[in-house]
C-alpha cells in the first residue's frame, strides 16, 4: 500500500511548490478576468471576448491559447473550475512532482486550447477544464512511470478514471453538450485535448528523463572501468 503523509507535515520538493503555484497563477487569471468582465458587461463592454478561444484568431492571436483558460461563462463555472484547481494542485504536491511534470503542464495549457483546432466548429470556448484534465494526466503518467509498483497501479487507475469519465461524456456526439444541473455548455472535446496533450507530454518528458539517466549511468559505468 502507498503510504502518502500529511500535506502539514511531509516533505515537499521545490518542483511540488512550482506545481501548486502555477495553479494559483490559473486561480487568481481566472478571478481577475472574472472580475473583470463583470465589470465590461455593466459598461456595455465583454472581457471575455477578448480573452476566449476562438479558432478563426488563433494566426493573429496567439495569446487567446492562454487567456482562454481565465474565461468563465457563469458563477459555477468558475467556482466548479476553481475548486478543480485546487484538487489538481493538492494532487501534485501529493505526487510530489518533478520539475519535469511541471514544464509539462505548463506547456499543456496553451496546447490544450490549441488542440481545439481539430472542432472548428467551436467558435468560442473558455474555462481551465482543458488545463486541469492535462495535469491530472501528468500526474497520474508520472506515477505511471514509478518505480513503486503501488504508484504504477495509483497512475493506471487515474488514467483509467479519465478515460471512462470521457468516455462518458461522448466527445463524438457533437462539439457541445449541455448536462443536467449546469447553466453553460460543456465543450468534451477540450478535456479530450487536455488529457492527450498533458499524456503526451509527461510521457516525452519521462521518456527523456529515463533516457538521460540511463546515459548517465551507462558514462558512469565506463569511467570506473578506466
Amino acid at each position: 500500500m502507498l503510504k502518502i503523509e500529511p500535506l502539514s507535515t511531509a516533505s515537499r520538493p521545490a518542483s511540488a511548490w512550482c506545481w501548486v503555484a502555477m495553479a494559483a497563477a490559473l486561480c487568481a487569471g481566472s478571478l481577475i478576468a472574472f472580475v473583470l468582465e463583470r465589470h465590461g458587461m455593466a459598461t456595455g463592454a465583454s472581457a471575455a471576448l477578448g480573452l476566449d478561444w476562438q479558432p478563426a484568431l488563433f494566426e493573429s492571436q496567439p495569446w487567446r491559447a492562454w487567456t482562454a483558460a481565465f474565461v468563465h461563462y457563469s458563477d459555477r463555472h468558475l467556482l466548479a473550475n476553481l475548486a478543480g484547481a485546487l484538487a489538481v494542485a493538492a494532487l501534485g504536491l501529493t505526487a510530489r512532482v518533478p520539475r519535469r511534470s511541471v514544464v509539462a503542464w505548463a506547456l499543456a495549457w496553451p496546447l490544450a486550447q490549441v488542440g481545439l483546432l481539430m472542432q472548428p466548429g467551436l467558435q468560442h470556448y473558455g474555462g481551465l477544464s482543458g488545463v486541469l484534465h492535462a495535469g491530472v494526466a501528468v500526474t497520474a503518467t508520472h506515477w505511471l512511470w514509478s518505480r513503486s509498483p503501488a504508484r504504477r497501479r495509483i497512475g493506471l487507475a487515474v488514467l483509467a478514471g479519465l478515460l471512462i469519465k470521457l468516455l462518458s461524456e461522448t466527445p463524438w456526439a457533437g462539439v457541445t453538450s449541455h448536462p443536467p444541473g449546469w447553466d453553460i455548455s460543456v465543450a468534451p472535446g477540450a478535456h479530450v485535448s487536455g488529457v492527450l496533450v498533458g499524456w503526451g507530454l509527461s510521457v516525452l518528458a519521462e521518456a527523456l528523463h529515463s533516457g538521460l539517466t540511463l546515459l548517465r549511468e551507462a558514462l558512469g559505468a565506463i569511467d570506473a572501468h578506466d
